[in-house]
């Protein structure tokens, strides 16, 4: 004798296996380590710092008293 399956069971089965090679393949394509997230956070930081540098004191126009 065969052996039952439920298909409802069956299907459920299947599509989470299909939704979980879907979000790999997305998070390959994607997706970004956690060193890369934070070389890209050191690296615009170091870039903002970089730039504070070279502005100039004053921080802008003043207007005259009048």
């Amino acid at each position: 004798m065969a052996e039952l399956i439920n298909l409802r069971a069956a299907r459920k089965v299947r599509e989470r296996a299909k939704a979980r090679a879907e979000a790999a393949e997305s998070a390959a394509r994607f997706g970004r380590t956690k060193a890369l997230k934070a070389l890209e956070k050191a690296r615009a930081e170091q870039a903002r710092a970089f730039l504070d540098g070279l502005r100039l004191s004053g921080g802008g126009r003043e207007e005259p008293e009048a």
